[in-house]
């Protein structure tokens, strides 16, 4: 993972749960907060109920590798967490790659939509130097 690294402390996960906002859908639920760091952490949590060591270790093992192959989609500065639900036991490559991106367009994390949100809100923020007002039907530039 060239802009990536893992978040392996429980303090680190504890502070994305606390703080970060969290979009589910039907394998995975996750986590994201910004981190000021200019690249990314993440974090994969799979629990017991997934299934065995084997069971387990396949799905951390499927969304690593899916993270890494589409890492370029993501914008740069976030803390991931993605917790495998029960329904991810027996997950295939194709379907953990299209549930990650998929939740990364619901949280706005991709890189296109990062782009599109500073380029709204800068257009948002800009006064235009002349004034332009509706009037009778017509625009009238007011100077």
């Amino acid at each position: 993972m060239k802009f990536s690294e893992s978040l392996k402390k429980n303090r680190d996960f504890q502070h994305v749960y606390r703080n970060g906002t969290s979009l589910a859908n039907r394998f995975f639920v996750m986590y994201v907060l910004e981190n000021q760091l200019g690249k990314n952490r993440i974090g994969i949590s799979v629990s017991k109920k997934v299934g065995n060591s084997v069971v387990r270790h396949r799905v951390t093992r499927l969304v690593r590798e899916s993270y890494r192959l589409n890492e370029e989609t993501f914008a740069r500065g976030m803390d991931l967490v993605v917790i495998a639900r029960v329904s991810a036991k027996g997950i295939t490559f194709r379907q953990t790659e299209k549930a990650l991106l998929h939740l990364a367009g619901l949280h706005r994390i991709t890189a296109a939509d990062r782009e599109s949100d500073l380029a709204r809100n800068a257009a948002a923020n800009r006064k235009p130097d002349v004034a332009c007002r509706e009037a009778g039907g017509q625009t009238r530039r007011e100077e």
